[in-house]
């Protein structure tokens, strides 16, 4: 299994990006799916992250009301809205999944997460 992240790019502050997660190598599903993102000089850190058969969407409270995330299981794909981007939302976003549904306590874990991509960049500046 691969996941393909893409998306990010360079935008202002108050501004606006999709992330988008493809997943490729076989018919494995995004149903559980998470973002995580690392700045410079820091741990990774979790975003946001979504579970098969729940409408419950977890965030990071550093994004809460700004970022959301969804997934198109036509296209198999996981995305990222992100709103009203800061400076200190500068990272490299990575997306990542498993096949069973992780605990809900283990959700925010990186070690949870069986499969990542290789990450997009994303920076906010003026």
């Amino acid at each position: 299994v691969q996941l393909q992240a893409s998306g990010g790019g360079l935008v202002q502050p108050g501004g606006s990006l999709r992330l988008s997660c493809a997943a490729s190598g076989g018919t494995f599903s995004l149903a559980n799916v998470a973002w995580f993102r690392q700045a410079p000089g820091k741990e990774r850190e979790f975003v946001s992250a979504m579970r098969r058969g729940d409408t419950y969407k977890y965030y990071a409270d550093s994004v809460k009301g700004r970022f959301t995330i969804s997934r198109d299981t036509v296209k198999n794909t996981a995305l990222l809205q992100m709103s009203s981007l800061k400076p200190e939302d500068t990272a490299v976003y990575y997306c990542a999944a498993k096949e069973y549904r992780p605990i809900s306590s283990a959700l925010r874990l990186a070690d949870t997460w069986a499969y990542w991509g290789q990450g997009t960049q994303v920076t906010v500046s003026s």
